[in-house]
């Protein structure tokens, strides 16, 4: 890698860690090629990123920028999940690391807050920002319903004591 391309690679790197909302690093140690590829595909489809980057580079990358604790946890073969919804990266790296012993999650952050390995775990038990909206969407659909369901079952009801009365005369 030369100059410019590690120089590329850093202000990439910046960009990510500024508009992340989440930053999970892992250790990927025996890793192979078909596993790193399938966790990166998981981390796309969650709108997550996952990038193996080298530790000077990504420390450097981290200067100024609100992540900058996280140089503590760069040391060994590392990898960083990244994602815009403060859940999906930690939800995803967690969930592939119980499946895989060979993906260890070294600790994180969500903002200012750095999070050790209990953190992210916690982190990544709680629902994603679409789970969050479905539910709130639920909320406020659940009202409505209930309220045409109110208004009819008057008729309803009144229909069927109609029903039952004249079928006791029939009778």
């Amino acid at each position: 890698m030369n100059r410019s391309e590690k120089t590329e690679a850093v202000a990439a790197l910046n960009a990510t860690f500024n508009e992340a909302a989440v930053v999970v690093v892992t250790r990927n140690a025996g890793l192979t090629v078909a596993d790193s590829t399938d966790l990166r595909l998981k981390m796309r489809e969650a709108g997550a990123a996952y990038k193996v980057a080298k530790n000077r580079l990504a420390k450097i990358a981290l200067k100024d920028t609100q992540y900058e604790p996280l140089s503590d946890l760069l040391s060994g073969p590392t990898a960083l999940a990244t994602s815009g919804d403060p859940v999906a990266a930690a939800k995803i790296a967690v969930e592939f690391a119980k499946a895989n012993d060979k993906l260890e999650i070294v600790g994180g952050a969500m903002g200012d807050t750095v999070l050790d390995i209990d953190g992210v775990k916690a982190l990544a038990s709680m629902p994603s920002l679409d789970e969050l909206r479905g539910k709130i969407v639920g909320l406020l659909n659940a009202p409505a319903t209930k309220i045409a369901q109110l208004s009819t079952a008057p008729a309803s009801k009144l229909a069927r004591v109609f029903g039952a009365y004249g079928a006791s005369e029939a009778a």
